[in-house]
């Protein structure tokens, strides 16, 4: 895809990252990912992120990323698929080249390895990637790659294939100087753990699109919040994150790594498995996966309220 026609895509509508499904030996499990894909692709998202943080990125081989990107993009029907990079900067322009080979329309580029960086060794990272392939670039602000504004605007001349900004942070006033310096040279994009409870204060500094991680296995519910989230339905909006959104977060608080890990247990929870997660993350115990079911049946009330109201 043009990159100047993905980045009207991205800022389109909601964005989710499918999980990457493994089977009982931790090995890519192709048939139930492209199940999942393929069921998420039913839903108007306008794009999903293929082999991201949700979709365990960090614990994926660099020739499992293209694979499962592929696997994505020939699952997704018409929805775009933008594909997870990263690490040092050799292997992220290994990885970010195989995948625009693999038929991925975008590119993700989360947070380099382990160290911390000057500046202008993050330039020259992003611009490296940006350089090295066709498509359209998001870059990833979290962790040990946090870009400035001036460096935001330093590559957004270098570099006319990079489209957008990705957020997870939450620094919120140094997201407002991006948004109001770069305009809509950008697209940008929410991307906190849990998003949904941070959309509000976003869409302030000009963030009007997010990932939501909970999109895998309660789309309805997801759509729902996103949309009364634009038209500005505040009652709505706080009821959902009080009944379902702020007790989901409760659990997922209760371990490292659980944003990721509970992802895949409501897959479980609503029949649809794709498996246990892969070392170092480890999975609900049953007493979370009880608590967990409890709130998914919540998420059910609420859509039903929320669909016969605007009926």
């Amino acid at each position: 895809m043009d990159p100047q026609a993905l980045k009207s895509v991205v800022g389109s509508g909601l964005l989710s990252f499918p999980v990457t499904a493994f089977d009982a030996d931790l090995q890519f499990d192709r048939d139930a990912y492209v199940s999942h894909v393929n069921w998420l692709s039913t839903y108007p998202a306008a794009a999903l992120f293929a082999a991201g943080g949700t979709g365990e990125f960090f614990s994926l081989t660099p020739e499992e990323i293209p694979l499962v990107v592929s696997t994505a993009k020939q699952a997704a029907g018409n929805t775009p698929i933008i594909g997870g990079c990263g690490y040092g900067t050799a292997l992220a322009v290994q990885i970010a080249r195989s995948l625009e080979k693999a038929g991925a329309d975008g590119i993700l580029l989360l947070p380099h390895y382990l160290i911390a960086a000057e500046q202008e060794g993050l330039y020259r990272h992003v611009k490296s990637v940006c350089d090295a392939v066709g498509i359209g670039v998001i870059v990833y602000n979290r962790d040990n790659s946090i870009l400035t504004h001036a460096t935001i605007a330093r590559l957004a001349e270098a570099c006319p294939n990079l489209i957008g900004y990705k957020d997870g942070v939450g620094n919120v006033e140094a997201v407002t100087m991006i948004t109001a310096t770069m305009g809509d040279r950008l697209t940008y994009v929410g991307g906190m753990p849990t998003h949904e409870g941070y959309a509000s204060a976003y869409f302030g500094a000009g963030v009007t699109t997010y990932s939501s991680a909970v999109f895998n296995f309660v789309p309805d519910l997801a759509l729902t919040f996103f949309d009364a989230l634009r038209r500005s339905d505040t009652a709505l909006c706080n009821r959902i994150l009080a009944e379902f959104f702020i007790p989901f977060g409760a659990i997922r608080d209760r371990r490292k790594g659980y944003p990721v890990s509970i992802i895949k247990a409501g897959l479980r929870a609503i029949g649809r498995n794709a498996g246990p997660v892969r070392p170092p993350l480890t999975d609900l115990d049953a007493e979370e996966m009880s608590m967990l079911s409890a709130v998914i049946e919540t998420s059910k009330t609420l859509v039903a309220a929320s669909s016969a109201a605007s009926r």
